[in-house]
């Protein structure tokens, strides 16, 4: 089992939202280092945090990030972004944007530690999904895509990983109290639930952490007919 004491904690898109919280908790639980990225690493404002400039779409830029934190045991992929594309009117750069940021930019990231976490004894990488991997709504098309894809993503790394030591953890969240989330008029979890949640998961080994109560339902319909899940097809 993975602990988060003593662990050395990559975090990406470190400086707010869940990723400042999960800084927070890092360090609550004992972890002995934590670096924390952003595009602008002066944004970082944790006093005991690493600050790391990463830029998690330019394969440079994160491996870069690999050759500074060559002692990371634990990956938490965070960093994400939605433009608000959607498929039919959308330019097509701002899907492609969210498929780098989220879907490749986890990749970049991912492909460069993997051999870090092996060579430093096996580890754990956690991602942040989306209840959106599995339920469309409108406004979010090339978002809900990107997470979907993100999600198959971290399915398929969990096996490729297990035989190097490494375990894999998908976090899954419907609305978290965020910027991201400042228009929405919905119940939110707050980013300290969504980190306690997260770090539970990485200590037990878990497969999937689901993190709010819409998540869970959300997952547990995804056997039934698409009507089930979308009221407004019921109705045609």
């Amino acid at each position: 089992m993975t602990k988060i004491k003593d662990s050395v904690v990559l975090v990406t898109g470190g400086s707010r939202g869940i990723g400042k919280a999960l800084v927070e908790e890092l360090y609550a639980r004992g972890a002995a280092k934590v670096y924390a990225t952003a595009r602008d690493r002066r944004s970082i404002t944790h006093s005991d945090a690493i600050p790391l400039a990463l830029e998690v779409t330019d394969p440079d830029s994160v491996a870069a990030a690999a050759a500074h934190a060559p002692d990371v045991t634990i990956v938490i992929n965070n960093a994400g972004a939605t433009t608000g594309a959607s498929f039919l009117d959308s330019p097509i750069a701002d899907i492609r944007r969210e498929f780098d940021i989220n879907f490749f930019g986890a990749l970049h990231v991912n492909r460069a530690f993997a051999p870090v976490l092996e060579k430093n004894g096996g580890g754990h990488i956690l991602t942040i999904h989306s209840v959106l991997s599995w339920i469309a709504i409108p406004g979010a098309d090339a978002y809900g895509a990107s997470k979907a894809a993100l999600w198959s993503q971290t399915n398929a790394l969990r096996l490729a990983l297990a035989p190097r030591g490494i375990g894999v953890t998908g976090l899954h969240v419907g609305y978290v109290d965020t910027e991201m989330t400042a228009g929405v008029d919905a119940p939110k979890t707050a980013p300290s639930s969504v980190a306690v949640q997260a770090l539970d998961g990485i200590e037990n080994d878990a497969f999937e952490v689901l993190a709010d109560e819409l998540t869970q339902q959300v997952k547990a319909g995804l056997g039934a007919d698409p009507a089930a899940l979308y009221s407004q097809l019921a109705r045609q």
